[in-house]
């Protein structure tokens, strides 16, 4: 396995919190223009697709991008691992960049055929594979463990900050100069991103743990890809914490997405509250979620972080389950507000508790698998969730999809390498003497 991606050493200055971490906050605020990039690409689209095209081809076009991304999701945490997650990062982050600006002058001089849109999506898609699980295992090398729960917290806080800005600014740039407008804006920020990812310093790799593993590391450089790839999802099956963890995640993700998601539109529909009510729903549930992410990005860690992990998710289940059966769009909101919370503090942990644990040489595969649960599994469950509210209502779908939910929280409880689970502490600061 290739570990020579270029990696500054840290300086040997006083830690410091994530937050205050000049290093850090490059990494998000490139980050964060990427997602902002993301959201804007994504209003270019399907406007784009709306205007040439009828509902089925909006759908196909608006799909297409999901398959690549799902398919390749696995090598691409594979290719972060043996050739290094800043080559790959800064690659496909250019590949992207270069890839929308030639759409945009594209679609300035002729109409966006849908031929192009999708093969703009698939083309995204694919290259969204590799740098998915590349990005995500950027932060246990830009800060040390005991700051990796704030970290995660900063990377929720940026997902929301994208969700909220980006859909505004694509509507804006629509509106503006049309689809060549909205495409340039998002290449413009995948441009803004490179140079904020340039300068951002990486820890130098450290594998620590068995000889074992030490070897089987050194050894990668002559297998192939493919038993990289078995190699990864074998570390996976056999790791105390980790494969209880995405099995929570997958679960969680499954039972709760489709609900928030298409059952959130359904239920507005049944009540009568409308697009505001939904609006309303949706903006408190964001709300809680960023709380959560902010108490984690000023606590850096949180005690019994495995229990706290199982209780915060059992809430949110039951927030979920709750949400169809009260009878007012204020207690709505308020419902949403506290699972959004619950489910913000129950990410965050999760994620920071995988990547803590996780050993370097395995950041991109394990990366890549928790990806493919949230991204490429959750949206399977769409469907289903459509047509079981149409079939029996939205209240008793929404209890089966908390109760499949919680299944998560039995997971977390019946493994006791999850309920002993812990964050690391935080290290002194040494003395000036």
């Amino acid at each position: 396995m290739s570990t020579a991606e270029t990696a500054v050493p840290e300086s040997p200055a006083a830690p410091r919190p994530a937050h205050r971490d000049a290093n850090v906050l490059r990494w998000l605020a490139a980050h964060t223009a990427s997602l902002i990039g993301d959201s804007v690409y994504f209003v270019a689209l399907a406007w784009s697709a709306q205007k040439v095209a009828g509902p089925a081809e909006v759908g196909l076009v608006m799909a297409a991008g999901a398959f690549p991304r799902a398919l390749l999701m696995l090598g691409g945490g594979v290719a972060a691992d043996r050739f290094g997650v800043r080559r790959i990062v800064l690659g496909s982050d250019a590949v992207r960049c270069v890839l929308i600006l030639a759409v945009a002058a594209g679609v300035a001089v002729t109409a966006p055929a849908v031929w192009i849109l999708v093969a703009l999506a698939l083309a995204f898609g694919a290259v969204d594979a590799l740098f998915v699980p590349a990005v995500g295992a950027l932060p246990p090398r830009i800060t040390t463990p005991d700051q990796l729960a704030r970290v995660t917290g900063m990377r929720t806080l940026s997902m929301r900050v994208s969700q909220i800005s980006g859909p505004p600014l694509g509507g804006l740039a629509m509106g503006l100069g049309g689809a060549p407008a909205a495409f340039a804006v998002a290449g413009v920020l995948f441009a803004l991103s490179l140079p904020l990812l340039l300068t951002v310093r990486l820890r130098p790799l450290d594998v620590p743990g068995p000889d074992d593993v030490c070897d089987e590391v050194a050894a990668s450089a002559t297998r192939s890809a493919w038993q990289d790839l078995l190699g990864g999802l074998r570390y996976l099956r056999r790791h105390p914490l980790i494969g209880p963890l995405i099995a929570v995640i997958a679960i969680s993700e499954l039972g709760l997405t489709g609900t928030l998601n298409v059952g959130m539109i359904l239920l507005n529909g049944e009540r009568g509250w409308g697009p505001s009510g939904y609006g309303w729903i949706i903006s408190g549930f964001g709300a809680g979620a960023t709380a959560g992410a902010i108490l984690l990005t000023l606590a850096g860690r949180l005690p019994r972080a495995g229990l706290t992990l199982a209780g915060t998710l059992l809430v949110g289940c039951a927030g979920a389950a709750a949400i169809a059966w009260v009878p007012t769009l204020p207690l709505a909101v308020a419902v949403a507000l506290a699972t959004g919370l619950a489910m913000g503090v129950c990410g965050t942990l999760c994620n920071a508790l995988v990547q803590t644990a996780a050993d370097p040489a395995y950041l991109g595969r394990v990366t890549s698998v928790v990806m493919l649960t949230s991204v490429g599994l959750a949206p399977m469950s769409y469907p289903a969730v459509g047509a079981a509210i149409g079939a029996w209502g939205a209240a008793p779908v929404f209890v089966g999809c908390g109760a499949f939910g919680s299944l998560g929280v039995a997971i977390a409880l019946g493994r006791a390498a999850v309920r002993r689970a812990e964050l690391p502490g935080s290290r002194p600061r040494p003395s000036k003497a």
